[in-house]
């Protein structure tokens, strides 16, 4: 498993081909003010809202992927919550990446956000695509993690080891909890890691709220992880972009047909 990446981490940036060398090399990469701050307003206003209703009508969940965690809170399925999220499943910035490392078309498999407000656990050391079969010779999706709130090494920002993303799939599951290193990045960045980056969440130490929505894309040869056809708001289906429906599924272009079209 040897390291291929610089010392360096990649530090947040403007520059989106600057941004695609750093996910390249490191595995992630880091895009500032990517939302404006109108934006990241409603954004964060209709993240809280959909997180304070499921609590209050107990559809709560707390998800931690490899560990037992009654801390953070995961809100599922953010597309029907909210139209505001579905600008950010089709934003100029995510379809950059999404068409750079995928190529076109892709689905969105899953868009959900983690929050947490202090003590948790981190999940075990994990690749997004570490279902997928090997080997991995290429990422086989990307995730697109938008920052609510400032992400700070003590309020619990996502780690990840640097490089990992050229070790092939090893080192998942394993205590490698010496390699990670933060991803900090301020609210209204996104932040991007290829399928194969081994990361991690960190723990909120300093109990500061930290929101963060992960929108995973893949290619389109996966079965989503959330399925769309049951779970998603009719009127996303009805008002949808031609991109969004590509996304969801909706607009298959070589697998999925009916009846040989390629309309839903």
């Amino acid at each position: 498993m040897a390291d291929t990446a610089t010392a360096a981490r990649p530090q947040p940036t403007t520059d989106l081909d600057k941004a695609l060398a750093d996910l390249n090399v490191h595995g992630a990469c880091i895009i500032e003010n990517a939302l404006e701050v109108a934006k990241l307003a409603e954004v964060r206003t209709a993240l809280y809202r959909a997180a304070e209703a499921d609590r209050t009508y107990g559809w709560a969940q707390q998800y931690q992927y490899g560990g037992d965690d009654h801390v953070n809170q995961r809100v599922w399925n953010l597309p029907s919550r909210d139209p505001v999220f579905c600008d950010l499943v089709e934003h100029p910035v995510a379809m950059h990446f999404v068409k750079q490392v995928l190529g076109w078309p892709a689905l969105l498999s899953s868009m959900s956000a983690n929050i947490t407000a202090g003590g948790g656990q981190s999940m075990i050391l994990h690749a997004d695509q570490g279902y997928m079969p090997p080997p991995w010779s290429r990422p086989l999706g990307v995730n697109v993690a938008w920052c609510v709130d400032d992400f700070t090494a003590e309020n619990g920002a996502t780690c990840y080891i640097a490089g990992s993303n050229h070790w092939d799939g090893q080192g998942q599951g394993q205590d490698l909890g010496d390699k990670l290193v933060p991803l900090e990045a301020p609210a209204g960045s996104a932040i991007v890691m290829e399928g194969r980056l081994l990361h991690t969440n960190g723990v909120n130490r300093n109990g500061v709220q930290r929101a963060g929505i992960f929108s995973w894309y893949t290619l389109p040869i996966y079965l989503p992880q959330e399925n769309w056809f049951l779970s998603l708001n009719p009127a996303v289906r009805q008002f949808g972009s031609e991109t969004l429906q590509t996304l969801f599924g909706f607009r298959p272009q070589v697998m999925g047909r009916i009846n040989g079209l390629d309309r839903i």
